[in-house]
């Protein structure tokens, strides 16, 4: 392995397993992404891959390059993020990572205020189920529900938010609403994949789901939410938004759930201007005193 540039078309092979999958993470063509490689094999004298119809595996060669690339990869985020991290002026791209439900509510309204005293700064708003790697500088800062344990990583406590048992009118017309204790027996559910919110196939704010039917699952807040408004089934939403649809109804009053919103940002750039400049407005979009 001789550079940067070189690694980075190896490891985006490896993670994706194919030469499309690279080009689309790296931003450029797949014949690229194929030459370099095999100048690569070429220089290092070794096969890093196994072509197969559907997929690029590693090889053994290719096995003990991953640590020494992953280790290139770090140092050259570090450079990075110290370099963007001395940065004192209000402008320049910050990327934001959230769920698009505390996007919609929160993080959005929070960079337009951030793009009314601040122009010069532009976002970019990463929206996703995953958690982004703030490592890898996937982006600078993030919004999220779980806590991440990581020495590099500062943290915050923004709120403490809480979700409610919901379905729409419509629904409760046709089926009757859900008894405290029944565990939702003769009702549907509209559920979180269960890789997704594991413990939502356990309940519902305490409430059992055993005797409930799943009759629709997503990936999505958006989706779990259109769902339920279009009758679907009984679902868990964040009531900061569930109580804001006239459609939506909230069942089982007593039941309920509270879960912690965080901010997150790499220890190198936290210092930096526009990104304590957004931290500053986002907090106070999250504070509930007047």
């Amino acid at each position: 392995m001789t550079n940067w540039d070189n690694a980075r078309f190896f490891l985006a092979v490896a993670r994706t397993g194919t030469l499309r999958g690279a080009a689309a993470r790296l931003g450029v063509d797949q014949a690229t992404v194929g030459r370099r490689i095999a100048s690569l094999e070429e220089v290092l004298a070794a096969r890093l891959f196994l072509r197969t119809p559907t997929m690029y595996v590693l090889t053994p060669a290719g096995e003990a390059l991953i640590s020494p690339a992953e280790a290139m990869e770090q140092a050259v985020h570090q450079i990075e993020r110290r370099i963007v991290g001395m940065d004192d002026q209000l402008c320049g791209t910050i990327r934001v990572a959230s769920t698009d439900s505390l996007g919609k509510r929160f993080v959005v309204p929070a960079i337009a205020k951030l793009r009314t005293a601040h122009p010069g700064i532009d976002v970019v708003c990463v929206t996703s189920p995953g958690i982004a790697n703030l490592t890898r500088r996937e982006a600078d800062i993030a919004i999220r529900t779980l806590r991440p344990e990581s020495p590099e990583l500062i943290v915050r406590r923004l709120a403490q938010l809480e979700s409610g048992i919901y379905a729409s009118r419509a629904y409760l017309a046709a089926r009757g609403e859900p008894r405290e204790g029944s565990a939702f027996e003769g009702h549907d559910l509209v559920m979180y994949q269960q890789p997704v919110v594991p413990s939502m196939w356990d309940a519902l704010c305490g409430e059992p789901t055993h005797r409930g039917h799943v009759s629709f699952q997503t990936s999505s807040t958006m989706m779990l939410f259109e769902a339920a408004l279009c009758g679907l089934g009984v679902t868990e939403l964040p009531c900061f938004r569930a109580d804001e649809e006239r459609e939506l109804v909230r069942v089982m009053p007593n039941r309920s759930d509270r879960f912690d919103v965080w901010l997150v940002a790499h220890a190198d750039l936290y210092k930096t201007a526009r990104i304590q400049a957004f931290i500053d407005i986002v907090a106070r979009e999250f504070d509930p005193a007047p």
